[in-house]
C-alpha cells in the first residue's frame, strides 16, 4: 500500500526544522506523492557548520560511556521501527522489503559494533629504550576527535552508508553535518528523528537533505576538519575543492570475480551468483561484479 504524504523536517543543530516541505518524494511503486521534506536555506547550512565548530569541545568531554549509551539508544529504537525504516527504504529507493530489511539490519549491527568500540578508543605505550641514552624513556600515542565533519552520502544504500559514517562520528566524539541524498533522505531523517532523543550536546549532528549544487559549503568550508563522500568520480572534484581538510573517498570499484578451474561443476549456481552481484539492486552497488577472470 502507498504511504501517506507525510511531511519529514530536517535537522539543524539536533533540532528538527520544517520550514517549508519543498521537496517531493516519490513511492517508487506506485508513482504517488509518498512524502515532502523541507529543504534547508544557505542560513541553515551556516548555522548547522557553525553549531558543529561549537560543539566540538563538549563532544570531546563526553565520556567514551555516555556515547555508549547514545549508540545503545539508537541500537533499541531501531529495533523498535524497523518495519517503518524497511517502508521508507521501499518508497524512497524502490527496494524489495526483503532487501529492505537486510539494509535495516546493517543499520542495527553498525550502531551495536560502534557502541561497543566507543569504549574501547585508546592509545599505544611505546618504550623508547633504543640507546643508553633514552634508558628509562617511554612514549604514548593517544587518540583524540578529529572534529567538526563534512558527510555526503548516495541515493543507493540510504541508511547502510549513512550508518557508516554516522555511527563512528558519534563513537569518535565528532560532531557532524550529514548531507543524504535527496532522492532518498527518508531513512536519514529518521535516523535524526531517533538521534534528537539522546544527550548529544547542542549542534553535534545537523541533517540537511540538499541538493548537490546547494551544498558547495559541506565541501569548501575550511571550518570542517574532515569530508567524507561516498559516491561516484565526482569525489575526486570534491577532493580538489576541499582545501587542506582530510578527505575520505568511497568511490565505485571494479569489482573481479574469479571463477577457479574446480568450480566447473556446480558453475550453473556460480553463474546465478555472478548475474545477481553484477544486476543486483540494477548494478548500484560500489562492489557489483564488472570482470569476470
Amino acid at each position: 500500500m502507498p504511504m501517506s504524504a507525510q511531511c519529514y523536517p530536517y535537522y539543524l543543530a539536533n533540532v528538527a526544522q520544517a520550514p517549508n516541505a519543498d521537496l517531493e518524494v516519490i513511492d517508487k511503486y506506485h508513482g504517488t506523492l509518498a512524502a515532502r521534506v523541507a529543504l534547508p536555506d544557505a542560513a541553515a547550512i551556516e548555522r548547522a557548520i557553525a553549531a558543529a565548530v561549537a560543539a566540538e569541545a563538549p563532544l570531546r568531554a563526553l565520556p567514551p560511556y555516555a556515547r555508549q549509551q547514545i549508540l545503545e539508544h539508537c541500537v533499541a529504537r531501531f529495533r523498535e521501527r524497523q518495519e517503518e525504516l524497511a517502508l521508507a527504504l521501499c518508497v524512497e529507493a524502490g527496494k524489495p522489503i526483503r532487501d529492505a530489511r537486510g539494509e535495516v539490519t546493517r543499520l542495527i549491527d553498525t550502531f551495536k559494533v560502534a557502541a561497543e568500540e566507543a569504549v574501547r578508543i585508546d592509545g599505544e605505550v611505546l618504550n623508547l629504550e633504543i640507546s643508553a641514552r633514552a634508558r628509562g624513556y617511554r612514549g604514548f600515542t593517544r587518540r583524540v576527535p578529529v572534529g567538526a565533519c563534512s558527510f555526503i552520502t548516495p541515493f543507493n544504500f540510504p541508511l547502510n552508508l549513512v550508518a557508516h559514517k554516522l555511527a563512528p562520528a558519534i563513537a569518535a566524539g565528532c560532531p557532524f553535518v550529514l548531507k543524504p541524498s535527496e532522492k532518498t533522505p527518508l531513512g536519514a531523517l529518521i535516523i535524526g528523528e531517533v538521534l534528537a532523543e539522546t544527550d548529544l550536546p547542542a549542534g553535534a549532528f545537523s541533517i540537511l537533505p540538499l541538493p548537490g549544487d546547494r551544498a558547495v559549503a559541506l565541501v569548501e568550508d575550511a571550518r570542517f576538519k574532515l569530508l567524507s563522500f561516498t559516491g561516484g568520480q565526482i569525489g575526486w572534484d570534491l577532493k580538489a575543492r576541499a582545501g587542506r581538510k582530510k578527505v575520505l573517498l568511497e568511490l565505485g570499484g571494479n569489482a573481479a570475480c574469479i571463477v577457479d578451474g574446480d568450480q566447473r561443476a556446480r558453475m550453473d549456481a556460480v553463474v546465478e551468483r555472478m548475474i545477481f552481484g553484477a544486476f543486483y539492486q540494477s548494478g548500484q552497488s560500489c562492489i557489483s561484479v564488472q570482470r569476470i577472470l
